[in-house]
């Protein structure tokens, strides 16, 4: 479904990892882990298609049309721009077939399942960093991308909202998506995902969430 064959992303000139051969399985729930500014937004970036690689290739096996969604770190949005909540939330719906009907029922539906109902009308610049979020993570569950590549969807996130990320997290996964995380939380990771992607500039590692992540008290990485 998702491989990378050489790949080297960052600055031009200045690659953050060695090359990487990753693979990743149709239907997979793959967590990526490692330190601020290790590269890990960026590799995300560069499988989405919005930032080009400085070497080797990606290959994701999507229809070129809505294929792939990509939820980003809420800092890189404007909260100036004039638009409300529910308008934020109904972007999820490019590329769909529904009648207005069908959409009306369904982001109704959505909002009730993040817990955004009543917010509807509120501008982005009046919702706290949490509803944000949810917000962003509800217009996710309105995409039928088979793929979804999620940069930090815990960020902003009460322990509340955080169970109930995973819990669509898992529901996604369920359907049969493949799912990249970029998550802080290791012991978030270790619980919820099945396989983990260790960022490192001296090179990347993968293989399963429970070996790679050692369950003690500080969760220290394998």
């Amino acid at each position: 479904m998702i491989t990378c064959t050489t790949l080297r992303w960052g600055a031009p000139g200045q690659p953050l990892t060695p090359a990487l051969d990753l693979t990743l399985a149709k239907g997979s729930l793959t967590g990526v882990i490692g330190p601020n500014g290790c590269g890990k937004s960026s590799l995300l970036k560069v499988i989405a298609g919005l930032q080009k690689p400085l070497a080797g290739k990606v290959t994701v096996e999507v229809p070129r049309r809505g294929g792939l969604a990509f939820l980003p770190q809420q800092q890189h949005l404007d909260r100036q721009f004039p638009i409300s909540l529910q308008e934020l939330v109904a972007a999820g719906f490019w590329g769909s077939q529904f009648t207005p009907q069908q959409r009306s029922h369904r982001l109704q539906g959505v909002l009730e399942d993040w817990c955004l109902s009543g917010l509807e009308q509120r501008p982005l610049m009046a919702l706290s960093g949490g509803q944000l979020q949810r917000a962003l993570l509800a217009r996710m569950s309105l995409t039928d991308s088979p793929v979804l590549l999620l940069d930090e969807p815990h960020a902003a996130l009460d322990e509340d909202g955080q169970a109930l990320c995973w819990k669509h997290i898992h529901a996604w996964h369920a359907e049969g998506r493949t799912l990249m995380v970029v998550c802080h939380d290791l012991a978030s990771v270790r619980q919820h995902t099945e396989q983990v992607l260790h960022v490192k500039s001296n090179g990347c590692v993968f293989g399963p969430s429970k070996t790679l992540i050692r369950p003690q008290p500080q969760m220290q990485v394998a």
